[in-house]
């Protein structure tokens, strides 16, 4: 989202001879801003319905005094409903890493992360098909990064978010407008694990397209004549005319304070007609006409109200006096809270109210901040002696302007503003201060363009795991462990993650699986344990002290269902790379075999007990384990002829990973014993179609078994296992009589006569 028109230096309107002047407010040099290419992670606050942003609107129309002189600055030199007025562009003064236009639309994933802020439909991560269980590794990413959120002008809303993580994948959910955001799920987004890069110069083209389609359609016109005509109006209209006319200075008090009687409402189609008739530009000039406190206070305080209106009426209201008030807006913060022993916090609240409503809308946040100097009074909050108020509302303006795309990089690129939010979220005394800073650091680590370096600073890990452990807020805590859930996305950061401060980040991972209070906070730690786990980091992740029994416990104790299925599908990624030679190996065996009790896990643990047994090297060593026979051999007897899909799944695995274990000679009077019998006998018994490939199974371990002479009498004097194998010999000769060259469920040879012929002859 780009600009296109020049660079403009914000200063105040100049007025006609007989107009006052500005007196003492100085135009400050501006500071540059970062410029950022967006890319694709929300959170979807609830908002007050006074504050809903829905409807359609468009410009007024107001009569105002002659035409203001243009000196290049901020307007065109009217404050018509006509007004050309362009967005400024950036021009400021901190390092800049691309020129690109910045992108308008708020996070979305469609792209968990923000193809995510976020929150996007879902942008982020491509799904691992569970049951494909072979020696290759899992998919890189397993989970998506998480959602941003923005933050209505009413209550800082709750993460309302459903699930973003159904299935494995990380995305980003685009915001709703009315405060809702459309949630693509959590470990669900499919996708190419990336958001996409939107075009530069999109993001102001979005807005004046937006603005063009409406006056084309005549709406803008319409609104205008139908709020002129509506009796309902007809006072808010005298009143706009009230404020145009005043020009002395007690009717401009006069009218001031009946704007600021009138417009404090919360009915928000009045606000909008407040806008469309002109307030918020006659409220601008006469702003910038005085230099007295009083009057800016008040004046600010009815600006604030006007623009608790609709989405539609205050995009169209900032097209029409954004470019001139957003500076004169700035300038004010600057004259507040520079050089003053007292502050004048009552209206710094008013101007960053005013600020917050046009931050709701997310096609201004990125304009928002090209205006110069908009950085520079975001990070002043943590240098400031401002009240608890004013710094809630300005990390709230912080988060959601860092819930667009647009925006992410070119914050996190200024290194003092991102130092800024770092001591709120450590130091600052308000818990929603902090829990605001929280969700603005979540954000970043949301971008890809980010991550990479966000991980490298150990001031922002150890920001994460401080808040993750220590916080009260539920809310902080699960933007915290988030955080680190969107950077573990990213493959680089994995070993610098696992290895930071000896273990710490795991350490705090870990302690909120098992024991947060919150089940997203659980949800999302689990997420990033899986997001973790790779073979660089599986041998340092295995041997932390009590991860693997921590994950297997929750796998089966947890009381949420998708908190089970995320420290499952952790637990079984990190066996995917955990080998017989590392020091876990054992720790490992332990934990699968806890784990193979969840009721959720779909098949992915018994996969992974088929999957080890595979390889040769690890045979001996599990069919020596403790308990390791005792419980394949309860997954089959648990199997019966009318079981589910899914339990005949682990059956066949499980049967599978016996036949494995038989393969290796070593095993063979290990196994053969009264468990691992039973279980054979069970699954050469199954009669239903969907028990065909356990019975091959069965038989083949069976098979393998009797290959030791010694095993022989045991096993043909176990109860039912000679007529277990007559019943396979008789599936086996009707398959030949019908011409079946080899078994139809496996493929394998026919092995169930001659292995019924050996064990008669043993008997």
């Amino acid at each position: 989202m780009g600009r296109s028109n020049k660079d403009r230096s914000g200063a105040f309107p100049q007025m006609p001879n007989n107009s006052s002047n500005i007196g003492s407010m100085n135009t400050p040099s501006p500071s540059r801003i970062l410029q950022n290419t967006p890319p694709k992670y929300s959170h979807s606050p609830t908002r007050d319905p006074t504050h809903r942003a829905t409807s359609s609107a468009s410009p007024s129309f107001v009569h105002l005094p002659p035409k203001l002189p243009n000196h290049g600055n901020v307007h065109n030199g009217t404050f018509s409903s006509a007004s050309s007025a362009t967005v400024p562009t950036n021009n400021n003064n901190s390092r800049v890493k691309s020129v690109n236009a910045q992108n308008l639309q708020s996070s979305s994933n469609n792209t968990v992360a923000s193809n995510g802020s976020y929150s996007s439909g879902s942008n982020r991560t491509p799904v691992r098909h569970r049951n494909q269980y072979n020696r290759t590794s899992y998919a890189d990413e397993e989970l998506e990064q998480r959602q941003p959120k923005f933050y209505a002008e009413d209550d800082h809303s709750q993460f309302t978010q459903g699930s973003n993580f159904s299935k494995p994948g990380f995305v980003s959910t685009p915001q709703s407008f009315n405060g809702a955001a459309s949630v693509a799920g959590s470990v669900n987004s499919v996708g190419s694990g990336r958001k996409s890069t939107m075009s530069g110069g999109s993001g102001l083209k979005d807005v004046d397209s937006f603005i063009d389609s409406v006056k084309q359609k005549g709406i803008a016109k319409r609104k205008r004549k139908e709020f002129a005509r509506d009796p309902r109006y007809q006072g808010t209209r005298k009143l706009v005319d009230d404020l145009n006319k005043a020009i002395g200075v007690d009717k401009r008090q006069a009218a001031i304070a009946n704007a600021n009687v009138e417009f404090d409402h919360n009915d928000e189609m009045q606000h909008n007609a407040e806008l469309y008739l002109g307030a918020a530009n006659v409220l601008c000039l006469v702003l910038s006409m005085t230099d007295q406190e009083d009057e800016i206070e008040s004046i600010c305080s009815a600006l604030e109200m006007v623009y608790r209106a609709e989405r539609e009426a205050i995009i169209i209201s900032y097209q029409d006096v954004g470019p001139a008030l957003v500076p004169l807006l700035l300038r004010l913060l600057d004259r507040c809270e520079l050089g003053r022993k007292v502050l004048a916090e009552v209206t710094i609240e008013h101007i960053s109210r005013i600020l917050l409503h046009m931050t709701r809308i997310s096609e201004l946040r990125v304009p928002l901040v090209n205006h110069p100097g908009f950085l520079s009074i975001l990070e002043r909050v943590s240098t400031l002696p401002l009240s608890e108020e004013n710094r809630v509302l300005r990390m709230r303006l912080l988060a959601n302007l860092a819930n667009s795309d647009g925006n992410k990089e070119t914050i996190f690129e200024r290194s003092s503003l991102l130092e800024s939010i770092m001591k709120v979220a450590t130091l600052d005394k308000s818990e929603s201060a902090r829990e605001y800073a929280a969700a603005v650091l979540m954000d970043l680590a949301s971008h890809p363009a980010n991550q990479i370096e966000m991980a490298k600073i150990d001031k922002v890990l150890g920001t994460f795991v401080k808040l993750a452990i220590v916080e009260d807020k539920v809310e902080t805590r699960e933007y915290a462990v988030s955080g680190l859930q969107n950077l573990a996305f990213e493959k680089q950061n994995r070993k610098q993650l696992v290895t930071y401060g000896s273990g710490v980040v795991i350490e705090a991972l870990k302690k909120t699986t098992s024991i947060d209070a919150n089940d997203k906070t659980r949800r999302r730690s689990a997420g990033a344990l899986t997001n973790l786990a790779c073979d660089e980091t599986a041998d340092l992740m295995g041997k932390h002290a009590g991860l693997l029994k921590t994950l297997a416990h929750v796998s089966i104790s947890d009381k949420n269902e998708d908190v089970q299925q995320r420290a499952t599908l952790a637990l079984t990624k990190l066996s995917n790379s955990i080998t017989v030679k590392m020091s876990s190996w054992s720790n490992l065996l332990d934990a699968l075999i806890t784990a193979s009790q969840c009721k959720v896990a779909d098949g992915i643990v018994t996969a992974m007990f088929r999957v080890k047994t595979r390889a040769e090297e690890n045979r001996t060593s599990m069919a020596n384990h403790p308990r390791l026979l005792e419980t394949l051999s309860r997954i089959v007897l648990d199997t019966e002829d009318q079981a589910s899909p899914v339990a005949y799944k682990d059956c066949e695995n499980v049967t599978k990973a016996i036949a494995h274990l038989a393969n290796d000679p070593l095993n063979h009077k290990v196994i053969c014993n009264k468990h691992i019998l039973a279980a054979l006998v069970h699954g050469a018994s199954l009669s239903s179609p969907a028990g065909a490939v356990t019975r091959d199974a069965a038989i083949l371990a069976m098979e393998r078994m009797a290959m030791d002479h010694s095993n022989r009498p045991m096993m043909a004097r176990y109860s039912g296992m000679l007529v277990s194998i007559a019943k396979a010999t008789e599936r086996e000769m009707n398959e030949e009589l019908n011409g079946v060259p080899k078994s139809s469920a496996s493929g394998q040879p026919r092995l169930a006569k001659p292995l019924l012929m050996s064990l008669l002859v043993a008997m």
